[in-house]
């Protein structure tokens, strides 16, 4: 095996280089996987622009992805060379105070195996998936499932943790705040737990064309009274459940406004770091709102992710808009940035 590999390196804000590192060496816990796709994020879409507190420059960056198996650790007994294979990014220690409380998503010990972070990341040729993650969360693809789907576990892992919070009931109007690919997932989601009707609020035609194919029953603009917008389609009541999927302070005010007496909302989009939103304390008090913050998957959203995206329940090769070379990968995050990409699969 050759010892050196190709890698997009991020160095700072608006720098990411290609180039020429060392193949991560493995212990005996571990796992080196040959990727075969990544998909870009809009995390590292952030990450690009202005950093990120878990990134160490220079540091290999991507977290979505899938690949084959390339080297095993002489103690690993689920894996053997050559199997495809597909992980999350991370995993919890499963011993820290939330791990006991049944919150393994908030591990105080998460950054330590996080990958794309903490630790070099999968745009590049290999990546080393550290030992709690190929104990938790890596999983052989299932037969006639792609790469490019595979791939999308991690990502979906996060809207399936989000999906929990919103408990979706068949008669519910579920309004997605954000059609690009996480809003997109949440939709289907929403679909498969049963929701009477998803309505989708954003302001890119093309997403929200996304979205009906995707499933989604009304489509709209948020600049043009969305308030008044839902409510016509509730009898004036406003959605059961509200899923914020755009990460901006104004969308956050907005899904409050939306919601109902006694609805739901999820807040899954992260705002800048620093930022505040001002919410209506008589609609939360007076009208029994629960507001959720949502963050990360567990090992069981990473387990219920690859099973609805296996069985096709879940349709996400509509979501790949483009497909490059890694060496592209700064013209891909360019076309995210415009809005002209919902997921752009990158191949070393």
């Amino acid at each position: 095996m050759k010892s050196s590999m190709m890698a997009a390196r991020f160095h700072e804000p608006h720098v990411l280089r290609i180039e020429q590192v060392e193949v991560p060496e493995i212990t005996e816990d571990e796992l080196l996987v040959r990727n075969r796709v990544v998909l870009t994020c809009g995390t590292d879409l952030k990450m690009y622009l202005r950093g990120h507190r878990l990134v160490t420059p220079p540091q290999i960056i991507g977290h979505e992805f899938a690949g084959t198996v390339e080297q095993v650790g002489a103690r690993v007994r689920a894996f053997r060379k050559g199997m495809s294979i597909v992980a999350a990014n991370s995993a919890p220690c499963m011993s820290c105070h939330y791990c006991r409380i049944g919150k393994p998503n908030l591990c105080d010990h998460l950054d330590e195996v996080l990958v794309g972070f903490s630790s070099p990341g999968a745009y590049a040729e290999y990546v080393r998936l550290p030992r709690r993650i190929v104990e938790q969360n890596t999983y052989e693809i299932p037969k006639g499932l792609s790469f490019e789907e595979a791939a999308f576990v991690e990502p979906f892992a996060c809207v399936v943790h989000g999906g929990e919070a919103a408990s979706v009931n068949p008669s519910d109007l579920v309004l997605v705040i954000g059609a690009g690919p996480i809003g997109l997932l949440h939709v289907q989601l929403a679909k498969v737990r049963g929701a009477r009707i998803v309505a989708v609020a954003d302001t890119n035609p093309e997403r929200l064309r996304m979205a009906a194919k995707l499933g989604a029953d009304q489509t709209f603009d948020p600049t043009k009274d969305p308030v008044h917008q839902i409510r016509a389609l509730s009898e004036n009541r406003g959605a059961d459940v509200t899923i914020e999927a755009a990460g901006r302070p104004e969308t956050w005010e907005l899904a409050v406004r939306c919601t109902r007496k006694g609805g739901t909302v999820v807040l899954f989009g992260g705002c800048p770091a620093g930022s505040t939103a001002s919410i209506d304390t008589g609609a939360v008090h007076y009208g029994e709102l629960t507001l959720k913050g949502v963050f990360h998957h567990t090992p069981r959203d990473v387990h219920t992710a690859l099973e609805l995206i296996s069985s096709r329940q879940v349709r996400v090769e509509p979501l790949i808009t483009h497909r490059m070379r890694l060496s592209q990968v700064e013209t891909a995050l360019h076309l995210m940035q415009d809005g002209k990409a919902i997921k752009v699969a990158l191949t070393p």
